[in-house]
């Protein structure tokens, strides 16, 4: 990615992937995943965490989320309070949640690693709970990845000016 003359990167290109629906499901997913991670990286404290917008969305907090959309989605674990997923907890900075969030993608990719079937049901440990077909679990983490992607272009644009992909 590179940066203009005023400091603002230029955007990334969505990528080329291979031919098959896996590739450009998973490819996008990845996409998304980093664009994500680069709108934190290097974000100052106390602004990563503090809300810029009346709902209270930071960006620290979206990270946190979205690893626990991950961890959902595709290793099965539960969550009792969605909204509580929004923040970080007050001694977590951004090396702890980028890495927590990477941890858990690594984990996710790992699992669909072993998937061959999109159309098969992802393979995770919750009893009682019918898990989702593999390619829906892509398609959901694409759109709610891409969806909290826009939400931190905003917010690391409030903070430093950041712009871009």
């Amino acid at each position: 990615m590179g940066t203009t003359p005023g400091g603002v990167r230029r955007d990334t290109p969505p990528p080329r992937t291979g031919g098959s629906e896996t590739e450009v499901l998973r490819g996008f997913l990845d996409y998304l995943r980093a664009s994500v991670r680069a709108k934190v990286e290097g974000a100052p404290e106390p602004e990563v965490r503090t809300a810029e917008v009346p709902s209270g969305t930071n960006l620290l907090g979206l990270l946190n989320h979205l690893t626990a959309v991950e961890r959902a989605t595709f290793l099965g674990e539960r969550v009792a309070d969605w909204q509580s997923t929004f923040r970080a907890a007050p001694e977590d900075g951004v090396a702890d949640v980028l890495a927590r969030y990477r941890t858990v993608v690594a984990r996710a990719n790992e699992v669909l690693d072993g998937c061959t079937d999109l159309g098969a049901p992802l393979p995770r440990p919750r009893p009682n709970s019918p898990a989702p077909s593999v390619r829906w679990a892509l398609t959901h983490m694409i759109e709610e990845t891409g969806r909290h992607a826009g939400h931190a272009d905003i917010l690391r644009e409030l903070i430093d000016g950041s712009t871009g992909r």
